[in-house]
């Protein structure tokens, strides 16, 4: 996609410490962002559908076997608990549900327990579909989109120059060929990265253009939240006004992409949430995170509603439609003639659920069974470190 600014630009934003600056700079995200996505909002919601004891080093993860933190304990999922957590991001707003496994790789029964979780949630919900299961070759991206799947999450983290440091087990080249894999399979990508990793300014500019020539409809950006045991555990909170002040460069960078906030964004930018929306954002990841807690879902609405943006569930999603999930399109909405028809193909869980309570008051009222990993799973902290890890630490602690 042709980004609005220079790297130049980029760069000199980047100075930017005034408030009244930053304020300036995001009225011009804002007006980038009005003019290619109008009110229309995409909200996604996951679940954490395989956790902890990650073979990968990545040094912002509590899942990863390196780091000495505790984190979320449990194997895949059944497909049936896939479902059930679809069904609670439905009912909390969510436009679309993404399936979640550590690691960069599942076993052929693991992979098949993600595809017929794919087709229940298909079946059962007017969600649309998104899976991040790490590296995967052509073929199984294209058992994915069969299955349902509509967009496939594979970040790159951050710019290339800073990539060692971040991650030694899994290349940037091998994410680059997932990401090709993915794109050849005929599927939507979605390809971001991590904040405050330590890289400089000019390497968060490099990212963003680096995501710019990757050209994917979604763009996530996380801003670290610094876990205990981590490589990056002990850096400090990124400021906010800092935070929205890149949010904005990277929608000027990336005018086309679906921009959208994830983790890290509750501790880091606090009351500022509501400015981070206006610098940019399509959406967030609503309700909890991987490992950590997230803000209750109808406070994630009201960020997007107080910029007078569209939230509603609806079948193309708002004013600019992205695939339909009930039809499996993926350019927009399909012809006319097949419309009400595809949009008959699922129920509505929600209308359904009133019916049976006999009454539409309730509609504020609706139980919802968010997934909390601080109480709904197992803590279990790294018996010891690898040779490995140790060896890294005495290294770190040298330089």
């Amino acid at each position: 996609m042709a980004p609005l600014i220079t790297r130049e630009e980029a760069l000199a934003l980047g100075e930017l410490s005034e408030h009244s600056e930053i304020e300036a700079l995001v009225e011009r995200a804002w007006q980038a962002r009005q003019e290619r996505f109008g009110a229309s909002t995409d909200l996604c919601s996951l679940v954490n559908a395989k956790s902890g004891g990650c073979a990968e080093d990545c040094g912002f993860c509590a899942q990863s076997r390196y780091a000495d933190a505790p984190t979320p304990m449990h194997p895949l999922m059944e497909p049936e608990q896939i479902l059930a957590h679809a069904l609670a991001a439905e009912a909390a707003g969510a436009h679309r549900f993404c399936m979640v496994t550590q690691g960069q790789g599942l076993s052929k029964r693991e992979f098949e327990k993600v595809l017929e979780g794919a087709r229940l949630v298909a079946e059962h919900t007017n969600l649309k579909r998104c899976a991040s299961i790490g590296h995967m070759s052509e073929q199984r991206a294209r058992a994915l989109k069969e299955a349902g799947i509509q967009r496939v999450h594979h970040n790159v983290e951050t710019a290339r120059s800073y990539y060692d440091e971040v991650s030694t087990t899994v290349s940037y080249e091998g994410r680059l060929r997932t990401i090709d894999a993915v794109r050849k399979a005929g599927l939507e990508t979605c390809v971001g990265g991590i904040l405050n990793l330590g890289e400089s300014p000019q390497q968060r500019v490099e990212m963003a253009f680096e995501l710019a020539e990757i050209n994917p409809t979604s763009v996530p950006i996380n801003l670290l939240n610094p876990r205990p045991g981590t490589k990056f555990g002990e850096r400090e909170l990124m400021d906010p006004w800092e935070a929205v002040k890149w949010i904005a460069i990277f929608r000027l960078i990336l005018p086309d992409a679906l921009l959208r906030l994830c983790g890290g964004r509750v501790e880091n930018l606090g009351e500022l949430q509501h400015l981070a929306v206006k610098a940019g954002l399509n959406g967030v990841m609503m309700g909890n995170f991987l490992t950590t807690l997230g803000s209750p879902p109808d406070e994630d609405r009201a960020l997007f509603q107080a910029h007078g943006l569209n939230v509603a569930r609806q079948p193309d999603n708002g004013e600019r439609p992205r695939p339909d999930n009930r039809s499996g399109w993926l350019a927009g909405e399909p012809p006319a003639q097949e419309s009400e028809a595809a949009c008959s193909q699922t129920p509505d869980v929600i209308e359904a659920l009133l019916a049976r309570s006999g009454t539409s008051e309730r509609a504020g009222q609706l139980p919802l069974a968010l997934w909390d990993p601080s109480t709904q799973l197992r803590y279990s902290a790294a018996r010891k470190r690898s040779a490995r890890a140790v060896a890294a630490l005495e290294e770190e602690c040298t330089t």
